[in-house]
């Protein structure tokens, strides 16, 4: 996969960085660099790109401008030397945000994982059949979910599902309590509760989620997960009980 990019700055220095970078990688093709925003902006909009490498701190219109007028058409990597910009950048949803002056080896770790994402969501072509599991009924072709993304202070860090044991809704930001750390993103538990695949995950409690499959024990109210103590609320239990009574033997 070859990934078409363009680079919007009003820094010559600059483009000629990321020029020099997207020369030395072997999946990416500069379309075009640019000091001009609003061009950049009519070619994203016209289609055709992969890739936009995109300046905040630009004179007729801002990245952040940029990225709203835009509407996701691209995928973006934010360069800047302005940090306080990182969290409402990853509200817009941008892949990653390079911090100048851009070392090559960040730079390629984030092309790299635009281009992994890319990747995942291509459809897979057809090849000879490999022997299957016996078929069922239910052909919905969906994808398997084995991870997912949260915004954290200063990244986009990637999850497994296999390694949460449960998720803590607090004020204005959850919780994600892994095997190995607790990851605080800011989220609410009802778009969470909405991301995670159901019959693997259940709310509980108004502010917890928790895997079914690291459960422990369950006392009357209470799960024992890891040690912790999740409270069972009145508005789930029934929910829960039913689907629990659906996996006793």
């Amino acid at each position: 996969m070859i990934l078409k990019c363009i680079a919007v700055d009003d820094e010559p220095l600059a483009l000629d960085i990321i020029e020099d970078y997207v020369s030395k990688v072997p999946f990416l093709e500069l379309v075009k660099r640019t000091e001009n925003a609003i061009e950049a902006l009519q070619l994203v909009q016209a289609g055709g790109i992969d890739l936009v490498f995109l300046d905040i701190q630009m004179p007729d219109l801002t990245g952040i401008q940029f990225l709203k007028i835009a509407s996701g058409k691209a995928n973006y990597i934010l360069t800047t030397a302005y940090s306080q910009y990182a969290l409402e950048s990853y509200d817009l949803n941008v892949s990653d945000y390079l911090l100048k002056p851009i070392a090559f080896d960040r730079f390629y770790k984030a092309v790299e994982k635009v281009r992994n994402q890319l990747l995942k969501s291509e459809p897979v072509a057809a090849t000879a059949p490999e022997p299957v599991a016996p078929q069922n009924n239910n052909h919905t072709n969906a994808p398997v979910q084995d991870f997912i993304f949260v915004k954290t202070e200063h990244k986009i860090q990637k999850i497994q599902l296999d390694d949460i044991l449960y998720i803590e809704g607090l004020k204005d930001y959850i919780s994600i309590f892994t095997k190995t750390e607790r990851i605080i993103t800011l989220q609410n538990m009802k778009k969470m509760e909405e991301t995670l695949p159901k019959g693997e995950f259940i709310r509980v409690h108004k502010s917890y989620i928790i895997a079914l499959d690291k459960i422990e024990s369950i006392e009357r109210s209470r799960i024992l997960i890891a040690g912790k103590i999740i409270p069972i609320g009145d508005t789930y239990r029934d929910e829960f009980f039913k689907l629990i009574d659906g996996k006793n033997i």
